[in-house]
């Protein structure tokens, strides 16, 4: 029971060593950040611990998680606006991105294509496409009160198993370059879909583009 209880202090102690150890000064803003060399070291070393699969159960937890660690949660009318002025931000930073922000009730939708984040058959991100991320952890660390669902999907080519490994891969890439540069773990949820979830024809390769990608569902914490 010792052991168990110690293990997240130790997981803490851990990272804010490696981000310590690995951290750069943004020349722009003359703040600290963790450089991208550490994303692929000390995040890929932690995220499996830190970033969880997205279930009942643990949505629940990481609302709760959330809202006790302070981060709080948005209630009524309030709740509308904060997403409106989120949408508009992430809108004007992603234009001529690739990245396409699309709105469903109080969340928020971004769709980035696999031949603008990823080479084929790779979940390793793209380093032209760092630029969008980080515009996105931007907007994500000033507008705190919410969550992100991060869901990898791909294809129809390849066997079932392989493809449901890759879109779990590649949401996870990008779920630990964002905690690289300063989103919070515990709002990040990954899953992958494989080629269950496409959005067009897979009997082009136009459509076979469109299915493979990675989408991030921004969602209010609500009271």
């Amino acid at each position: 029971m010792i052991r168990r209880n110690l293990k997240p202090i130790i997981l803490l102690t851990l990272a804010l060593f490696v981000f310590s150890a690995c951290s750069t000064v943004n020349p722009y803003t003359q703040e600290k950040q963790v450089s991208k060399a550490a994303i692929g070291t000390g995040i890929g070393a932690l995220g499996g611990a830190a970033i969880g699969m997205i279930t009942t159960n643990h949505k629940h937890r990481q609302r709760n998680a959330l809202i006790g660690a302070g981060v709080g949660a948005l209630a009524g009318g309030g709740v509308g606006y904060y997403m409106d002025v989120q949408e508009a931000k992430l809108r004007e930073r992603l234009s001529n991105s690739g990245v396409s922000v699309t709105r469903s009730g109080d969340q928020i939708i971004l769709n980035m294509p696999g031949n603008v984040t990823f080479k084929t058959d790779s979940s390793d991100i793209n380093a032209s496409f760092y630029s969008a991320l980080d515009s996105v952890v931007l907007v994500l660390n000033e507008y705190k009160k919410t969550s992100i669902d991060i869901i990898g999907h791909t294809d129809s080519v390849g066997s079932d198993s392989y493809n449901q490994q890759l879109s779990e891969r590649r949401a996870r890439s990008v779920a630990e370059y964002l905690a690289g540069q300063g989103v919070l773990p515990a709002r990040l949820l990954i899953a992958g879909y494989g080629k269950n979830q496409p959005i067009a024809s897979n009997n082009t390769p136009e459509g076979r583009a469109q299915n493979r990608r990675v989408t991030l569902q921004i969602i209010p914490l609500t009271q």
